[in-house]
């Protein structure tokens, strides 16, 4: 049975991984996108929140999960992250498995997947694409995103492998500190490359 080749999308914080996706999926790319998934999940009606609930009792209500309040739950605290992830991932993996089948016939999809290197599910793709701006660039983007504090942000980054281990690992490095009509231009050349 032939499938599409699965190209992973990751990027550190900042880096314009969003903006990345938009362009392969204005390219006619399918984009499997995991956290808005997990958004969709986690919202009004979502099939994670009763879980979430009983795993992390009054972070949940009419609108689906308190993100803030479940985040002040489990950021920081391995133990807290783990259970979540227990209850996360594998909700996250089943919608990856359908859209696989209803995209069977294409010849490329995107997994964007923000902890692809951190997280694992490297061996679930075919070839890694990471999304890089130069760090003042980086930080700059992140920094000027409501509520983010440098605190907060070096937190985040502690977490995330280094943009540069990620690039050595990466099969194709996407540079977003560049006009986007550039990076646009860099991605249509990648999509011409993996499907042709």
């Amino acid at each position: 049975m032939t499938r599409p080749f699965i190209l992973g999308l990751t990027g550190s914080i900042g880096m314009g991984k969003s903006t990345v996706a938009a362009m392969f999926e204005a390219l006619g790319v399918p984009v499997f996108d995991a956290d808005a998934i997990v958004r969709r999940l986690q919202g009004p009606g979502g099939a994670l929140v009763a879980p979430i609930e009983v795993a992390f009792a009054g972070t949940t209500g009419p609108q689906g999960v308190d993100r803030e309040r479940l985040g002040a739950e489990v950021f920081g605290n391995p133990t807290a992250l783990a259970r979540l992830e227990a209850i996360v991932h594998p909700a996250v993996r089943d919608a990856r498995t359908a859209f696989l089948l209803e995209h069977a016939s294409q010849p490329l999809v995107v997994f964007d997947i923000p902890l692809l290197f951190e997280k694992g599910g490297v061996e679930e793709v075919d070839s890694v694409a990471v999304v890089s701006a130069p760090a003042d660039v980086q930080r700059s983007r992140v920094l000027a995103r409501p509520g983010m504090t440098a605190e907060r942000f070096a937190q985040i980054l502690s977490l995330q492998m280094p943009d540069a281990e990620k690039r050595a690992r990466a099969g194709h490095v996407i540079d977003t500190g560049t006009p986007l009509g550039e990076t646009r231009a860099a991605v249509a050349r990648l999509v011409d490359k993996l499907t042709s």
